[in-house]
């Protein structure tokens, strides 16, 4: 019998990615649930199904019962989750409840997707901004389902993911991406300050193995997926060699986060990927192509 799993923001970037990765397998009957927020109809992959709609409404969107939900389909933004407040709680904190509730119903294992801010600073930045401390405090309540109700869970957490179909520009562009961008504009890039605030940077390649890897075998919480080099975002951007403009501070912007990825290690998973490469090969994709 194949086995059902169901992907909350399966529209999005590592959602797509997850699909993708997940789809290949003949065993798997693959579904995606995203209200395409910030998830795009081009991220459509093959043999997924797709629906369309809010995670608050799993109940009545999802007529069957999965046996894996990957929980990805939450607001993921810092600086702009103060502005976006009213989004971020109804899609993490009505989410997280209506997806529990109906893992609690149908016996799913949820593999909910935590937030390494929850580490920044020595656990300060928590509750730094809306995001963080919205993600940090689901992971809370998927613990305490597990315990209250004896659902099966996982809990990871990303650092700074980069690669395949991230949001390149807008208000919700991620940080390489955007400097992708603006270097093949020829264009300055820009940087918050102090510039000194350390990132873990982690292929998406190097995500997905480790979600699949916790899907099949993990349980429990701390399921940390992030690459163990750090870097300052001034470092990252000089290694693009472009001009670079100083923005004034934001509110929420951590400057550590600690990679805590010894349970995913465990499971056979360690990263690949090194964004020195990466950003080496988007360098000469541009001169090639001039």
């Amino acid at each position: 019998m194949k086995k059902k799993i169901l992907v909350t923001g399966g529209a999005g970037f590592v959602g797509s990615n997850l699909c993708e990765r997940l789809a290949k397998d003949d065993n798997n009957d693959v579904y995606s649930l995203d209200n395409y927020f910030t998830g795009s109809y081009e991220n459509h992959v093959d043999n997924v199904t797709y629906i369309e709609g809010l995670t608050a409404d799993i109940d009545k969107l999802i007529d069957f019962n999965p046996d894996i939900i990957y929980h990805l389909g939450e607001y993921s933004r810092v600086e702009q989750s103060f502005d976006d407040i009213e989004q971020v709680w109804k899609f993490n904190k009505d989410g997280i409840f209506a997806v529990l509730e109906f893992v609690r119903k149908t016996g799913a294992k949820i593999v909910y997707a935590g937030s390494s801010t929850k580490f920044g600073d020595g656990g300060l930045g928590r509750s730094a901004s809306p995001y963080a401390w919205t993600k940090a405090s689901n992971t809370e309540l998927v613990q305490n389902y597990g315990a209250w109700f004896n659902i099966p869970y996982a809990i990871t957490y990303f650092y700074n993911v980069y690669g395949n179909r991230e949001i390149q520009t807008g208000k919700y562009a991620t940080l390489i991406a955007l400097f992708k961008d603006r270097m093949l504009k020829n264009e300055p890039l820009t940087i918050v300050k102090p510039g000194t605030q350390k990132r873990n940077f982690t292929h998406i390649d190097d995500i997905i193995n480790g979600l699949v890897l916790v899907g099949e075998n993990g349980y429990g919480d701390e399921f940390g997926i992030g690459s163990p080099e750090a870097y300052s975002i001034l470092e990252i951007a000089e290694m693009f060699g472009k001009e670079i403009i100083m923005l004034p501070e934001r509110k929420g912007n951590r400057m550590t986060a600690d990679v805590i990825s010894s349970k995913t290690e465990a499971l056979g998973w360690k990263p690949t990927m090194v964004i020195k490469d990466y950003i080496e090969d988007l360098k000469k994709s541009k001169f090639e192509a001039i």
